[in-house]
């Protein structure tokens, strides 16, 4: 009996066999290989999107920055604004006090000069004083010496006081 395939019951046990032995086989390389494989490819796989979830995490945390340091750089605009205006404005108040105080000294000054020039002047009234004085006596030891009368010895002080003038002796 010639069979097609020749299908026998060894053909078929030996058949069964394989296959069982297969599965077997199958079952054991999936273990050893295929699950490793695939837990390389699993953890490659949350690495990777571990990775992407950083990186936009970190794109997020560069803009709230870069937003941060423009909202700073406005600030830092304002404020150094802020710190030139009350920089000017101590600038003018000392500039002010500096003003007034010289217009303090500069008055104590002119009253000092004040004061110089009317000593000066009275020790002048002195001194003219002294002249006249002088004068007189030399005009006395004149009249004295020229045996005058009183007329004109009265004459004679009248003149002289009319020469030095009467705004002299009064200052």
């Amino acid at each position: 009996m010639d069979r097609l395939f020749n299908l026998d019951p060894q053909l078929l046990a030996d058949t069964v066999l394989l296959m069982l032995a297969m599965l077997v086989m199958f079952t054991l390389l999936s273990y050893l290989l295929f699950n490793p494989a695939r837990e390389l490819l699993k953890k490659r796989q949350e690495k990777i999107k571990n990775d992407i979830d950083s990186a936009n995490e970190q794109k997020e945390q560069a803009l709230l920055l870069k937003e941060d340091y423009e909202a700073r750089i406005k600030n830092i605009n304002r404020e150094a604004d802020e710190i030139l205006s009350q920089a000017r404005q101590k600038a003018l108040a000392n500039a002010e006090d500096i003003k007034a105080q010289a217009n303090e000294e500069a008055a104590r000054i002119l009253a000092r000069a004040q004061a110089q020039i009317e000593l000066d002047r009275k020790k002048a009234a002195d001194d003219m004083k002294k002249e006249m004085i002088s004068i007189a006596s030399l005009m006395a030891g004149k009249v004295v010496s020229a045996s005058m009368d009183t007329t004109v010895q009265d004459a004679l002080i009248e003149e002289t006081l009319k020469e030095i003038g009467d705004q002299t002796w009064q200052s």
